[in-house]
């Protein structure tokens, strides 16, 4: 079955209640239990278990005991961000493990019972947001295009407790647009690929927020999708909200990359490229003022014969 009966005097069974509390934690956070930590339990102060446990390097424990841990620095700021902010920006290029971080964010407290639901969204740009073009029912649509999100989960928690939390409505897993019109309480929020929600969709989304809810909005300024007429919600969003109280944005950079070692020099040649292109585009828009200026200069010499050389 699935109660427990205690029969006792009251101060035995107020103990029995407090390891309790640090058994089903242990649990719930490490997947497993031993007879060790059973015996451990029994001795431990409850408040001072728990106040270590919030200080903890792992952030979750997957199946098998896997431990899931920020692995650079620039992660670990992401980390005290996230414990610090209601709302947090990460952006960095591909690899660096803005996305998986944010999403252990999220099962660690759930499993802590901070928060009653994960939902994890993303703007269907590849699909040009109109998946009727797509073959199949919406879920067959969007699998796909979610399985980063899917594959993170699975890391973090046993596939049947995924399925379970997904059929449940514990986690939800949907493409930005699913979004308007909800108020978000008690839920830790990701919006992922967030370079390519429009302008317009960002602020739909920053405005669901509702109680004891975290937001945490992951991407890569420098891999938009969005059509050249479209600005980018996240590169908006990180402009204009940079001085707001309560929100945070952590950068990562080719240095945060746990790939292959490859992506990281990949990485680091396009951001070479990226920024040599910008720094040339620069000098011939400042090339054109100039040859502009200059002509206006003689345009205007020509027409006021008292001007002389």
């Amino acid at each position: 079955g699935t109660s427990l009966k205690a029969m006792g005097d009251r101060e035995d069974l107020g103990r029995f209640e407090e390891v309790m509390r640090m058994v089903f934690w242990h649990v719930d956070r490490y997947n497993a239990i031993g007879v060790d930590d059973l015996a451990r339990l029994a001795k431990s102060d409850e408040s001072d278990f728990f106040h270590q446990a919030s200080k903890d390097d792992v952030i979750v424990y997957g199946p098998g005991g896997l431990k899931v841990t920020a692995r650079t620095p620039n992660q670990k700021r992401l980390v005290d961000a996230v414990r610090e902010h209601d709302m947090v920006f990460a952006v960095g290029p591909a690899g660096t493990g803005k996305t998986y971080t944010a999403v252990a964010m999220a099962v660690a407290a759930l499993k802590d019972r901070r928060v009653k639901k994960i939902i994890l969204t993303r703007p269907a740009v590849e699909a040009g947001e109109n998946l009727g073009f797509l073959p199949g029912d919406l879920k067959e649509k969007l699998d796909p295009y979610l399985q980063p999100l899917y594959d993170a989960l699975t890391d973090m928690l046993p596939y049947e407790k995924v399925a379970d939390h997904l059929e449940k409505g514990v986690i939800e897993v949907a493409p930005l647009a699913f979004m308007r019109g909800r108020t978000l309480d008690k839920a830790f929020v990701i919006l992922d690929e967030a370079q390519n929600a429009t302008s317009a969709q960002m602020r739909m989304f920053l405005t669901r927020m509702g109680k004891e809810a975290k937001f945490v909005v992951t991407g890569d300024g420098s891999q938009v999708d969005l059509p050249r007429n479209q600005r980018s919600g996240l590169l908006d969003a990180l402009r204009l909200l940079k001085d707001v109280e309560g929100i945070a944005t952590i950068k990562l950079t080719g240095m945060d990359v746990i790939r292959h070692r490859l992506v990281g020099a990949i990485i680091d040649r396009f951001e070479a490229d990226d920024a040599k292109r910008a720094e040339e585009a620069e000098a011939k828009k400042e090339a054109k003022r100039a040859a502009r200026e200059l002509r206006e200069a003689q345009r205007h010499a020509s027409s006021n014969p008292f001007i002389e050389d």
